[in-house]
């Protein structure tokens, strides 16, 4: 049942004939009766829709008696309001009231990536235990740790081992995560700087038909907001196996009445699963200002710094533990691990010239660093020394981002027209790039690459959504200009190359509102990648900006107000493009690619308390210039599946069992070598005592054997006189058991 609402009605005097009505006013919380923004207002029986802006403002036109018109945002209830004559033409004010999120509280909109909003519903019911396992929140995304936990885990979507970031393009706050021309890998994006609880939402859109997405936007995207402001204090403790440590806090150190500010903290340490300590430690602190007027304009102002260090056991030869030589928790080279760190100030600032146009700007400065020692193939190249690597970098990077919206009202009945312009750029200073052969991480014996780096992507796009009827159609077209510049410090004379090219990106997408809480959906676009700027000046500017044409066709339904069900028919083709493999210095082509899948998504709430939800998504990744049976796309996961049951509020408790699942897959191109799947189960339990909870976390339940991350390497061990190519594999988490204390306050 709907809470009650107060609503206020003041009539407007009206001249003549009206053939088309309107409805505007604005919708405030119960709870500090100030205005809500993003609230949606949905017409039920035209599709029409809006969303409220910073004043809690909003307006709908071409109502009609008998419309049915709803109020919704996640953690409040939903209202709903039958015009009758008494509307027409009128202003309102609603309060809405808090309530516990849940699928009811989301509604099927004509909207590009509405299935967004549904998953935002497993992220407000089901906590994380780390910013990057936030990734596992997006269907078909799985994501692995080799290196420690200091190291951006390894990602794979849609037919994609994407690395750690090559083709999925992420951003917090409009900040980029990702690093351009990395020392360890094209786009890595390690996402360990953001404190899990500070997370409000996740937006993301899989393939490449979004305007305002560029580099790295083939795959998908994923953009992260975090809290602009804090209820109450937040501190939290948490111990466990493997001398596991983690301290939490979030505080208000400012409540005003149009102006709030807090600060977050986090330590983590741990000495890891492995026999051989990881002595890993990661601090995290955030501080963030908010200013709202709660009539035109918001203003956020962060800062935050984070700092990592690691030792780690890497990966290890399946034949060295099938030979006893060691467990599979042991190491052949205990010396791998490494240190980062990272310091951020970004703003985020949002103007209404008035009720239909409005500017939104945002601007950051990083500054970054990285060190990582690596031992891939053991004693393969360097039977003395051994072949361990070194990679480090020092960057700052620098950008801001400014979009201009505009809805127009039209005169014809079910008809709505926005349109958004918005230019930006990103500049990436990235000073002593390398890559050198080490011993015990203190001898240098070999630089193999080093160099600086200077890349500079000015963009600008435009896209429109223009909705008729039961039609929405959302046309957008992106321009990104680079310029790529690599010193080469090696080379004994001034050596400086330079390459700049421009890609123009075109989308397409069709949305069509068969009956309400009912859309089918058909999205086309061109995305892309950027490569090295060592490959761009290597390759004298050939096949640096390699394309992906993509073509999503499904739907998204909710045949009850308690369940949702989504599918898709997805292709991707991929380009001819150069690959700069950070671990080797080594330029290696890999030709055209071509992938196909099916998405399939449930989310079912089975009663207020109980929440299920499973995703199977299903891909063939293949290349398209290698023969039958030698065209596997190495490490491609072919069929995954991740889900869950969650209880909230169940008197005092609340909890959950999830699950991940990934099928065997190649680990080469002829599928001679395969990479193990794997079924994982995690449980979480809490008990609420007034402001204080009690937790408990278990990774792992069942305490199966798995593998985390597999490749395929040639390697050599000590007593070999022949290297040997065999899967090499990071074990996963055993059973392991942490206890939880929070107090709010």
């Amino acid at each position: 049942m709907l809470k009650k609402v107060t609503v206020l009605l003041v009539f407007m005097l009206t001249v003549g004939v009206v053939n088309a009505h309107e409805l505007n006013g604005t919708v405030i919380s119960e709870d500090n009766e100030k205005p809500l923004q993003g609230v949606g207002v949905y017409n039920k029986n035209t599709g029409t829709y809006t969303y409220t802006n910073v004043s809690g403002y909003f307006e709908i036109d071409d109502i009609s008696v008998g419309d049915v018109i709803y109020f919704y945002q996640l953690g409040y209830e939903n209202y709903q309001l039958t015009i009758d004559e008494s509307h027409l033409d009128s202003t309102i004010e609603v309060i809405m009231e808090i309530s516990s999120a849940s699928l009811e509280q989301v509604l099927i909109v004509s909207k590009v990536n509405v299935l967004s909003n549904i998953v935002n519903v497993d992220v407000k019911t089901s906590p994380v235990k780390s910013s990057q396992e936030i990734l596992r929140k997006i269907p078909g995304l799985i994501i692995g740790q080799h290196a420690g936990g200091g190291k951006a885990e390894q990602i794979f979507l849609r037919g994609f081992d994407i690395d750690h970031g090559t083709d999925i393009a992420i951003d917090v706050d409009g900040m980029p995560v990702n690093m351009v021309s990395h020392a360890h890998g094209q786009g890595y994006a390690d996402m360990h700087f953001i404190i899990p609880e500070t997370i409000e939402n996740l937006d993301f859109g899989k393939g490449s038909y979004y305007a305002d997405k560029g580099n790295f936007n083939t795959a998908g995207y994923v953009d992260i907001k975090t809290k602009t402001k804090i209820d109450k204090n937040l501190i939290s403790v948490e111990a466990g196996q493997f001398n596991t440590v983690r301290a939490l806090s979030m505080l208000k150190i400012w409540d005003g009445e149009n102006s709030n500010a807090y600060v977050a903290s986090e330590m983590n340490l741990t000495d890891g699963v492995f026999e051989s300590p990881q002595n890993f430690n990661r601090l995290n602190i955030m501080a963030r200002y908010n200013y709202n007027n709660y009539a035109n304009q918001e203003f956020n102002l962060s800062l935050s710094h984070f700092q990592s260090k690691w030792d780690a056991s890497g990966q290890i030869p399946q034949r060295a533990v099938d030979q006893g030589l060691i467990s599979r928790f042991g190491a052949i080279d205990d010396t791998e691990g490494g240190n980062t760190s990272r310091t951020n100030i970004w703003m985020n600032h949002i103007k209404h010239f008035d009720e239909h146009s409005s500017l939104t700007s945002s601007a950051y400065v990083s500054n970054y660093d990285f060190e990582l020692f690596s031992n891939f193939t053991f004693f393969l190249d360097d039977p003395i020394n051994a072949d361990q690597i070194r990679q480090f970098e020092e960057r700052t990077i620098i950008g801001a981002k400014s979009v201009y919206e505009k809805s127009l009202h039209l005169d014809d009945h079910d008809k709505q027209l926005k349109y958004r312009v918005g230019v930006g750029f990103r500049y990436d200073d990235v000073n002593e790039n390398q890559l050198s052969r080490t011993k015990n991480r203190k001898e240098l014996l070999e630089r193999l690459a080093y160099g600086n780096v200077d890349e500079t992507n000015a963009f600008s796009f435009a896209d429109l959504t223009y909705k008729v009827n039961k039609w929405t159609i959302n046309p957008g077209l992106r321009l990104d200009y680079f310029t790529f510049d690599y010193e080469d410090l090696l080379s004994e004379l001034y050596d400086s190359k330079s390459e700049n090219k421009a890609l123009l990106s075109p989308k397409l997408n069709f949305i069509y509102a068969a009956a309400p809480n009912t859309q089918f959906f058909l999205k086309t676009g061109l995305g892309y990648h950027s490569n090295d700027s060592r490959v761009v000046t290597a390759q004298s500017g050939e096949q640096i900006l390699p394309t992906a044409f993509s073509t999503d066709l499904g739907t998204v339904i909710k045949p009850t107000d308690k369940l949702v069900i989504n599918a898709a028919l997805w292709s991707l083709f991929l380009q001819q493009e150069f690959v700069y493999v950070g671990d080797a210095a080594i330029v290696e082509p890999s030709g055209k690619t071509a992938r196909y899948g099916i998405d399939f998504g449930l989310r079912y709430q089975i009663a207020d308390w109980l929440y299920f939800n499973t995703d199977v998504n299903y891909t063939v990744a293949r290349s398209t210039e290698e023969p039958d049976g030698q065209d596997f796309i190495p490490l491609a996961p072919d069929l995954t599946s991740a889900g869950g049951f969650t209880v909230n509020n169940l008197g005092n408790f609340s909890g959950g069992i999830s699950y991940r699942y990934i099928k065997d897959r190649p680990a080469n191109e002829d599928n001679s070598i395969v990479a193990e799947g794997y079924f994982v189960t995690d449980l979480n339990l809490n008990y609420n005592c007034d402001n204080w909870t009690f937790g408990l976390i278990v990774e792992n339940l069942f305490d199966v054997d798995w593998n985390e991350t597999q490749f395929a390497t040639e390697s050599r061990l000590f007593n070999e006189a022949d290297s040997v190519e065999e899967i090499h594999f990071t074990p996963g988490v055993p059973f392991f058991l942490r206890g939880k204390v929070s107090v709010r306050f």
